[in-house]
């Protein structure tokens, strides 16, 4: 069976297999739009997590960047595994629960 590829350059497919059907890379899940680099906080549900966003946001008021940050609620696929405090990339995907939109693609490696 040939690798699959999600679609994002520069990312390679998880040595675990799974069979997941929500996984991207060994089910029918497919990833579009965003693509974002995020840190993991919690990950106490099943086979979902919640990550941090970062970003900078322009005021225009006070003409200067501010730090803002939002909550991300995730799926993780069987075969990634992930702990509080990685650095994770995760993709947009069709929304997989009410508040689940995301889909981890792959650990970012220090």
């Amino acid at each position: 069976m040939p690798k699959k590829h999600v679609g994002i350059p520069g990312l390679n497919p998880p040595d675990k297999k799974c069979d997941d059907p929500l996984c991207p890379w060994h089910g029918t899940l497919p990833v579009r739009g965003q693509v974002l680099e995020v840190t993991v906080e919690d990950v106490k549900m099943n086979r979902a997590a919640v990550v941090v966003h970062e970003y900078l946001y322009y005021n225009k008021k006070y003409k200067r960047y501010e730090r803002r940050q939002t909550k991300k609620h995730v799926r993780v696929p069987e075969c990634i595994e992930v702990k509080p405090g990685d650095r994770v990339i995760i993709g947009e995907t069709r929304p997989l629960a009410k508040s689940i939109s995301y889909v981890v693609l792959a650990k970012v490696q220090r």
